[in-house]
């Protein structure tokens, strides 16, 4: 260390880890200082190089013991300007995306400096500028808006103020595999709806297919109406029903239930997993408590299907896990059973007047048609009943159930008028689901057909294109000789005419 840059301080100027330094080395050296040993046995002694020893036994005869405290640099914590242009280009190059290394922005920031006539910067000195950005601005820069909004966006936490004023619903893949009745093992969804403020579960579905509006139509019905469990009392109609951005949440017939039932509803914003926290929670809670203790948990694949669970019986060890753990043991973050805390505030849930009212809001779809002469057509079949003969030519409201397309209900406005049925499928019950996968079965064997005839023809069209443009092969002495038309023209004798014959 440079001596013009060192400065000795009195005692009483030193600090308590100056002082205790000063100490320890006066320990090593006070052997030598009484005479009592040389500065070679003092070296070996204590592992030390004798010039230290020599070094330290000089400070302390100059300046007593505050020279045997440790010397600091007089241009300690300052730094040696560099001109503010190279210090933003040096960001700038930090900033690019992807992150390049310190290595190459300290090489780019050296041809800069040059090529303005700027003195080079060290890489210790890039290196300190780089590692002095803002984390928050790294992050926008190099992950883009959404991490840096998950990082350090401040959050505004909500909180529901009574049970069934909000309700947050989501759906996930389970990692667990069960088994199909006529199929391989599949993963299952499971479709819950939670009470925010008391985390109870006011109703779940698991099912083979992905999520849909019919899915989501089914956990309401169970999470609003009464349970036939005594143990499982959520139930009624909630204020606000909070969700994501699924196409199932933002149906127009889940929207058009909401404001039959003057639900709210509210979503989360698009790509922000946060918002739904408590429900991911939840979702959590499940894999670590119940589905890691299962036959068939394995993310990675499907295992042996001697070993699965069917979904029925995965289902009731779900509900006992809900209703026996779940909903009576203390939640961490209020410290009270979710099943006490929805009952705590002794209120009347709010509840449709009857199921079938229900039944009607939420598993029917409402589709607008026209009364015709033959009956009501829809989706490509015709419902008939007698009432609707008074009604024809009539604009009325249709609702169907997607489970069981052989009957629909009949409106006009708010007056029911009939049931009409469909004479193709009395006796029996067709999904829409089936009907779509049939039609789709039959357009595909349509379209093989027609691909079919194509490729036919235009293996007849190509195979005659070809015999046009091989060139005639006309015999000449057995032997094969390419002629034309115009060349026989050009061998035929041309006879000189005038021109008064």
């Amino acid at each position: 260390m440079n001596d013009q840059h060192q400065e000795l301080r009195p005692l009483s100027v030193l600090s308590e880890a100056e002082r205790t330094e000063a100490m320890k080395r006066y320990g090593v050296i006070q052997p030598y200082v009484e005479g009592s040993a040389l500065p070679a046995e003092i070296a070996r002694h204590h592992d030390i190089p004798l010039r230290t020893v020599k070094r330290w036994v000089a400070q302390y005869r100059s300046s007593g013991l505050a020279g045997l405290a440790r010397r600091t640099r007089g241009d300690r914590g300052s730094q040696r300007e560099l001109p503010a242009e190279l210090k933003q280009v040096i960001e700038g190059l930090a900033l690019r995306k992807p992150p390049p290394t310190i290595a190459f922005v300290h090489r780019q920031a050296c041809d800069v400096a040059c090529r303005q006539g700027w003195k080079a910067p060290s890489y210790h000195c890039v290196y300190r500028i780089v590692k002095q950005l803002d984390p928050a601005l790294l992050t926008l820069a190099h992950e883009g808006s959404k991490a840096y909004r998950l990082a350090f966006d401040l959050l505004h936490r909500r909180e529901a103020s009574a049970s069934n004023e909000i309700w947050q619903a989501d759906h996930t893949l389970l990692d667990l595999w069960v088994k199909q009745d006529d199929g391989p093992p599949a993963r299952p969804w499971l479709s819950v709806i939670i009470d925010d403020y008391s985390r109870a579960v006011a109703g779940f579905r698991l099912s083979f297919h992905e999520p849909s509006a019919i899915q989501t139509a089914l956990v309401l019905r169970q999470a609003i109406w009464n349970k036939s469990l005594p143990q499982w009392q959520i139930c009624g109609v909630p204020a606000t029903f909070y969700t994501d951005h699924g196409s199932d949440f933002t149906s127009r017939h889940l929207e058009q239930v909401g404001t039959e039932l003057k639900m709210a509803l509210v979503f989360s914003e698009a790509g922000m997993p946060r918002g739904r926290g408590r429900i991911e929670r939840f979702f959590r809670t499940i894999n670590q408590m119940l589905l890691c203790g299962l036959p068939g948990y394995t993310p990675a694949g499907a295992p042996d299907e001697k070993t699965l669970l069917t979904l029925s019986v995965f289902e009731s060890q779900l509900r006992k896990f809900i209703l026996d753990e779940y909903h009576l043991r203390p939640h961490s973050e209020t410290g009270l059973p979710p099943q006490t805390r929805w009952a705590a505030g002794g209120f009347l849930p709010r509840l449709p007047e009857s199921l079938e009212q229900l039944d009607l809001l939420l598993l029917t779809v409402p589709k607008g048609r026209k009364v015709r002469q033959d009956g009501i057509h829809f989706q490509g079949l015709r419902y008939l009943d007698l009432t609707m003969a008074a009604y024809v030519g009539e604009q009325v409201i249709i609702r169907y159930d997607p489970r069981d397309m052989a009957e629909i209900r009949v409106f006009q406005g708010d007056k029911f008028l009939c049931r009409a049925i469909c004479q193709e499928l009395a006796g029996e019950t067709i999904a829409l689901r089936e009907i779509i996968k049939a039609r789709n079965r039959q357009r595909r064997t349509l379209r093989q057909t027609i691909e079919e005839r194509t490729r036919v023809v235009d293996s007849l069209l190509e195979a005659h294109r070809g015999s046009q443009t091989v060139e005639a092969l006309v015999p000449v002495n057995d032997t094969a000789v390419p002629t034309r038309k115009g060349a026989e023209r050009e061998a035929a004798p041309q006879l000189k005419r005038y021109r008064n014959e």
